[in-house]
């Protein structure tokens, strides 16, 4: 099993909307990607100042999370 640890950086606007996200699957707005994220792996999510945030995740989690969010789309 795959431990490399993986970070995801998540930049929000104002309004709380997902403006940027690390990692992404071309298919997925970066939204829909953080939902993905936060749905799956909410527990590794921490909250950052300024409007930022990271998942901390395996590269075995993140790489699976893409590929079940692009077959599910």
């Amino acid at each position: 099993m795959d431990s490399q640890q993986v970070i995801i950086h998540v930049r929000f606007a104002p309004n709380g909307t997902v403006v940027q996200i690390s990692g992404r699957p071309a298919r997925l707005t970066p939204h829909q990607w953080f939902d993905v994220l936060n749905a799956r792996a909410g527990h590794a999510y921490r909250p950052l100042a300024g409007g930022r945030g990271v998942f901390r995740l395996t590269r075995a989690a993140v790489d699976a999370f893409r590929q079940e969010a692009v077959t599910a789309r």
